[in-house]
């Protein structure tokens, strides 16, 4: 059964309470500015790390070639260019573990331009992110317009979280937000030079601009994110599919939706794409050294083994799959609690949540950061109710604290 804590007899207790009930009263009190000014610290510090300690991954080295095909249409000039690019961008060190595996697949493609060269439909598609890079590179050196990318991408990733939580009263859970983000991997993703955090950034403020039913901000701003990662094509089908399906009336995400729809046939043709096969056999199945005509045999064993190799990975070395859980897990407990979402919220929070498990699905791979845009808004679509509940907790006053004795009855 339940029953009262007896009150605390030694010393060390009642010190302890004192200074746990100071805290809280001062955290109360100052809640908006210490979570809005803690949380900006954090944001600014992984900008730092994204500035000074950039992780050098070999996508880089595609991702530079796309950006200057048309200076360099030699498919050996191009990726001279690229490697003697990152060369110059990174260390030493950097540069012999990107193209130095004992010779495996990066050193092959160190001394390959035509096998290099095939690859590059796979990145071209990511079409706005190469034409950023390509104009930053005017300015900078195309390495440094990478970790630019990156460092505004951090930045307008926080203001836009701030921004949200500012419009839910809930500056207070900036904290926790800053956790979540730190068990999202958000640091490794700031790091990266790839498209994933700028993708982030956008479709965050897409499904903030249509929490806020900032119709012509929603279509615009998703539409951008998908013209950076075209995989997000999966989320805006099942969003556009649940809005028709509860005929809720969001003219923006679905325009969204069908401008994304159509350039993806557009975009794919366009880059030469090798296929949603191929490309799945070369990233989840066996690192294929040429990809120009390359067009394997589907195989649902193959499919098989690749989703439970992806499933496995998933769960026990990367993060995506525990913060969806715990992001289900206070979905359920708010709602046991009779703080519930709106109809117009749960839709996008059951869209985000299926559109994880879909593109997991299509495309099964393990990696946290191809799932990172859909990790964070379900939280701070949890943060209004949360404050309720919060709020409705401290009207109530103050309530005696109890506790299970194991072994008891209830």
């Amino acid at each position: 059964m339940l029953t009262r804590l007896s009150a605390p007899t030694k010393p060390l207790e009642r010190l302890t309470g004192a200074g746990l009930a100071l805290g809280e009263g001062i955290y109360a009190r100052w809640a908006v500015s210490i979570g809005a000014v803690a949380f900006s610290l954090y944001i600014l510090l992984t900008a730092a790390t994204a500035w000074l300690m950039p992780d050098a991954n070999w996508d880089m080295l595609p991702y530079l070639a796309i950006g200057e095909e048309g200076a360099y249409p030699d498919p050996q000039a191009l990726h001279d260019y690229a490697y003697s690019t990152v060369k110059a961008g990174v260390s030493a060190a950097d540069y012999k573990t990107l193209t130095d595996d004992g010779g495996g697949f990066r050193s092959h493609m160190a001394e390959n331009a035509a096998d290099f060269h095939s690859l590059l439909g796979m990145y071209r598609i990511k079409f706005l992110y190469a034409e950023i890079l390509s104009s930053l590179s005017h300015v900078v050196s195309p390495v440094e317009a990478m970790r630019l990318v990156q460092v505004a991408s951090v930045l307008l990733f926080g203001a836009i979280t701030l921004a949200w939580l500012r419009a839910e009263g809930a500056l207070g859970l900036a904290p926790v937000v800053g956790a979540i983000l730190i068990m999202a991997d958000f640091g490794d993703a700031a790091r990266a030079s790839t498209p994933d955090l700028l993708c982030s950034a956008l479709f965050l403020g897409g499904v903030f601009a249509y929490v806020r039913k900032r119709e012509a901000a929603t279509a615009v701003l998703l539409f951008l994110a998908f013209m950076v990662r075209p995989d997000n094509i999966v989320f805006l089908a099942i969003f556009a599919v649940l809005l028709v399906a509860f005929r809720e009336r969001a003219w923006g995400a679905l325009a969204g939706f069908a401008a994304s729809f159509i350039a993806y046939f557009v975009i794919s043709h366009w880059a030469q794409h090798p296929g949603w096969w191929p490309h799945l056999w070369f990233s989840s199945i066996e690192q294929h050294h040429n990809m120009d005509g390359f067009e394997p045999p589907f195989s649902v064993a193959a499919y098989l083994r690749a989703f439970a190799a992806s499933a496995v990975r998933a769960i026990s070395v990367n993060s995506w799959v525990g913060v969806s859980v715990l992001a289900l897990a206070g979905w359920y407990g708010l709602s046991r609690a009779g703080f519930r979402l709106d109809r117009r919220t749960g839709i996008l929070l059951a869209a985000l949540v299926l559109g994880v498990l879909a593109k997991f699905a299509v495309f099964p791979i393990h990696d946290t950061r191809i799932y990172f845009p859909n990790l964070l808004p379900p939280f701070l679509l949890l943060a209004a109710p949360l404050t309720a509940l919060w709020a409705a907790a401290s009207q109530g006053g103050r309530r005696t604290a109890l506790q299970v004795i194991p072994g008891d009855k209830p």
